[in-house]
C-alpha cells in the first residue's frame, strides 16, 4: 500500500532519542577451576619453599633375638623445594571527561573497567597456572620473574606418547629443557591411560580426586565404562534418563571428578609452538596451591592530568607440594 502525500514519518523527524539498552552483554568465561579447586597460602618473598620428604623402602628383613646395633642407619634428608612469585597485571586509564558523561549500562567507567580488569586478571593466572612454558624464570632488572606451571613439575605418574617429560633434577623446574615437548602426533585419550596413570598415582602413595581436562577430551571422558551413574531415573520418567555429562569417574585406586577446563586451549607452549590442549591432569587438590606475595589488589595511581589512572595486579606463585601426588597423561588429541 502506498503512503499518503506529506506523511510525516521517523525518516523526516528530527529530535528522536536514541534507544541504547543498559545491557552489556558479556560471554566471555570467568570460570578457572584450576585455581577454585586448589588451596593458597601467604608468601614472604620472591622465591618461596616448602620441602619433601619420603619413607625408607618397606622391608619385611627381621632381626635376631637380643640384636645389637654396631651401626646405623643413614638418615635421608628432606628435599627442598621452591618456585619463584610472578606479577601479572591490568591497567587502564580514564579521561575525566568520560568519567563525567552520562553512559549506558554502566553509572562509573572507572568502577566498571576496574571490575572488568580484576576478571581478566584473574583469567591471565589461569593461563599461567597451566602453562607449560620455559620452567620458572629468577628474573632480573630488565626481565620479568616467571613462576613454574603445574606442567613443569609432573613427571613420576604419566602416560604420555610422542613427547618428552621434565627431566629437572634440581629444587626448581627452570630452563626450556625442564618442561614438556611435544614432538609427534597426538594419539585418542583412552581410559586405559587414565586407569594406568591413576595406579602409578596410588602405588607413589598420591590420593588425586580431579580429573582435569580441555572442553574436547571431557566429552571423550563421557564415554568412559569407568563413569557413576550415566543413567539414573527421575521421577515420572520411564525408561532410566540418560546423563550426557561426566561428573564422577569410578577407578580402582579411588573416584575422580572430572572437572572441564576452557583455558587449556587457550594456553601455548613457548617451546613448541602449538596449543596445550592435549592433557589430562590428575590432581590432588590438598596437594597444590597459590602462594600470594601480593593478593589481588586495586591501586590508584597517582594523577599527572586530567585522567585517573588504575592498576589491578597480583603477584603470586605455584607451590607444587609434592609431585608424586599427582598424574598427567600428555600428548592426546585435542579436536
Amino acid at each position: 500500500m502506498a503512503v499518503i502525500a506529506n506523511s510525516f514519518t521517523t525518516y523526516d523527524a528530527k529530535g528522536i532519542r536514541e534507544d541504547l539498552s543498559d545491557l552489556i552483554s558479556d560471554i566471555s568465561p570467568t570460570t578457572t577451576p584450576f585455581q577454585s579447586n586448589i588451596g593458597s597460602r601467604d608468601a614472604d618473598n620472591t622465591y618461596f619453599e616448602w620441602q619433601t620428604d619420603s619413607l625408607a623402602t618397606a622391608s619385611a628383613t627381621p632381626v635376631v633375638e637380643g640384636q645389637d646395633l654396631s651401626s646405623f642407619t643413614a638418615i635421608t634428608p628432606t628435599v627442598r623445594l621452591g618456585n619463584y612469585a610472578q606479577i601479572n597485571m591490568v591497567d587502564f586509564i580514564i579521561s575525566g571527561t568520560e568519567q563525567r558523561v552520562d553512559k549506558a549500562g554502566r553509572a562509573s567507567e572507572v568502577g566498571y573497567q576496574a571490575a572488568k580488569a580484576a576478571k581478566e586478571l584473574k583469567r591471565n593466572v589461569e593461563v599461567a597456572c597451566l602453562l607449560n612454558g620455559v620452567g620458572a624464570v629468577v628474573g632480573a632488572t630488565a626481565t620479568a620473574r616467571v613462576t613454574a606451571g603445574f606442567p613443569g613439575w609432573l613427571k613420576t605418574n604419566e602416560t604420555s606418547t610422542n613427547v618428552t617429560k621434565p627431566s629437572y633434577s634440581g629444587s626448581t623446574p627452570t630452563g626450556a629443557a625442564q618442561v614438556w615437548k611435544t614432538f609427534g602426533t597426538p594419539t585418542a585419550f583412552t581410559e586405559a591411560m587414565l586407569k594406568t596413570t591413576m595406579q602409578e598415582c596410588f602405588e607413589s602413595g598420591g590420593e588425586p580426586s580431579i580429573l582435569m581436562v580441555g572442553p574436547f577430551n571431557k566429552t571423550a571422558v563421557s564415554a568412559f565404562s569407568g563413569i557413576a551413574s550415566s543413567r539414573y531415573n527421575v521421577d515420572g520418567a520411564e525408561p532410566s534418563v540418560i546423563i550426557a555429562a561426566a561428573d564422577i569417574f569410578v577407578s580402582d585406586f579411588g573416584n575422580l571428578s572430572v572437572v572441564p577446563n576452557r583455558f587449556f586451549t587457550s594456553v601455548i607452549d613457548a617451546g613448541a609452538g602449538s596449543l596445550m590442549n592435549n592433557w589430562a591432569f590428575l590432581i590432588d587438590p590438598d596437594e597444590v596451591k597459590i602462594a600470594d606475595l601480593r593478593p589481588y589488589t586495586i591501586e590508584t595511581l597517582a594523577k599527572t592530568g586530567d585522567a585517573d589512572k588504575r592498576m589491578v595486579l597480583r603477584e603470586w606463585g605455584l607451590q607444587v607440594n609434592n609431585e608424586k601426588a599427582h598424574g598427567v597423561i600428555a600428548g592426546i588429541t585435542s579436536a
